[in-house]
């Protein structure tokens, strides 16, 4: 599969007129969306990806999902979705009745996005779209920097890993030389290693580096 480029909605609804009408509204609106008869084949998408999707959606994405349906219900599908962690990279829009209005207050509480009551406002719904779309990319750029901060910090050697984090703690060269029992120079020059490779120029970017990105994935 071609990593995806282009913000994508996804439909998942058992009633092909329903995700017909709402490509075609999509549509309308300048969207790209793609649908599946059942929660069963949008599993099965996920399924064929590289790694079982950890590195997906790659572009913006939401989910717009019928709360009621044969065989797995789209409750049993967000709850699949939770478990690989794609609740923040694919904001999910329940669509409800309004029997299952409760349900889906539920829902949301349990981190999906918002649910929409049919029969539904088509202007409301696609600006409930656009907003989840900017929330995915918004959480698609936190994963892929997080990625992008473990492949740095993979790049280090244990000493240089030592010296960064006696640095992170402020200590001066001399007291993480005496601390690790090496020479004040050779502690400038993990020290400088360690800036080169986290791509940083201070111990106070270094810093918020590390402490930003503990922030977004405590």
């Amino acid at each position: 599969m071609k990593p995806q480029s282009l913000p994508m909605v996804y439909l998942v609804d058992d009633e092909e007129v329903v995700r017909d009408a709402l490509a075609w509204l999509l549509r309308s609106r300048r969207l790209l969306s793609e649908g599946f008869g059942s929660a069963e084949a949008f599993e099965s998408m996920l399924d064929a990806l590289p790694r079982g999707g950890v590195d997906w959606p790659t572009a913006p994405s939401c989910l717009l999902l019928d709360v009621r349906m044969p065989g797995m219900s789209g409750l049993a599908l967000f709850e699949r979705l939770i478990e690989r962690g794609l609740q923040q990279t694919l904001p999910v829009i329940f669509l409800t009745g309004h029997g299952d209005v409760p349900t889906a207050v539920a829902a949301v509480k349990r981190g999906a996005y918002d649910f929409v009551e049919k029969p539904f406002s088509d202007n409301a719904l696609v600006d409930r779209v656009e907003q989840a779309l900017a929330v995915s990319s918004a959480a698609i750029e936190a994963r892929d920097s997080h990625k992008a901060l473990d492949q740095r910090v993979g790049d280090l050697t244990e000493r240089e890993r030592e010296v960064m984090q006696l640095v992170v703690q402020g200590l001066p060269n001399k007291l993480i030389a005496d601390q690790l029992n090496i020479s004040v120079r050779t502690v400038e020059v993990h020290r400088a290693r360690v800036f080169e490779k986290m791509n940083v120029k201070s111990a106070v970017e270094l810093s918020n580096l590390l402490r930003g990105d503990n922030a977004a994935h405590g």
